[in-house]
């Protein structure tokens, strides 16, 4: 799959030493991979010393968005880069490289010479020490974990928690989850989590009850302070109580 994601994302062709460097691997594996894709039915065009391409299905309905909606799509995906997640952003890439290779000729030209850019500063974030990985996988298959967190006071503390989703702020990543030591919502800033260990616990199906009570919850709060009325893209990210 990351050798195919690189094909379709980089500009063809692409180099057997390009190839191997996106997808770490050595040269002698890529050309093993590049042989198994191909004997299962993977278009790919080229050679060694030529460079590779990979030839989109014909039989495939092409996409068809307009030129303002591709450059949301650009766009969007550009600012990724922003959130301090590597993994997040190679995604998203990757995503949008197979988006684009389904677009008639003409809008993915206007796709590779789109005109919006993300050009905010970078922040300083803080280091994150857990699997992200992990983490996000427990928020989808809604799993019980185990975290070790220390608060902004230094306290350190280990709970089992069940994570209900993640928010990116400008400058850290915060985890929303029921806490079952507190038995109560509780905000997580993951650089603050010193372990994660998924405890093979099922909470499924809590999440959808429960991120329905949090989003009632904050805004309740908000409506009490007279703050103005959130959209449904803010209403996403409203902070509940810190951890402690």
């Amino acid at each position: 799959m990351r050798l195919l994601a690189a094909l379709r994302r980089l500009p063809s062709p692409v180099t057997a030493e390009r190839l191997a460097a996106e997808t770490e691997i050595s040269r002698r594996q890529l050309y093993r991979d590049i042989a198994i894709l191909r004997a299962g039915g993977a278009p790919i065009d080229g050679a060694a010393g030529y460079g590779y391409t990979l030839t989109e299905d014909p039989a495939l309905p092409p996409q068809s968005f307009s030129r303002l909606e591709t450059e949301a799509l650009m766009l969007a995906v550009g600012s990724l880069d922003e959130l301090g997640d590597a993994r997040l952003a190679e995604a998203g890439r990757d995503a949008l490289a197979r988006i684009v290779a389904t677009l008639p000729d003409r809008q993915a030209r206007q796709a590779m010479h789109a005109i919006m850019r993300s050009w905010r500063p970078a922040k300083e974030r803080p280091d994150i020490a857990v699997d992200l990985d992990l983490l996000r996988q427990a928020c989808w298959d809604e799993m019980r974990v185990r975290i070790v967190y220390r608060d902004k006071k230094d306290a350190r503390s280990e709970r089992e928690i069940l994570p209900l989703g993640l928010s990116y702020s400008p400058t850290t990543l915060m985890l929303v989850a029921w806490c079952l030591l507190r038995e109560d919502y509780r905000t997580f800033e993951v650089a603050r989590m010193e372990s994660l260990e998924n405890c093979g616990i099922s909470f499924r199906p809590r999440r959808v009850e429960l991120l329905r009570r949090y989003k009632a919850l904050r805004m309740a709060e908000w409506r009490a302070r007279g703050a103005p009325a959130a959209t449904e893209g803010s209403r996403r990210a409203v902070p509940s109580r810190s951890a402690c």
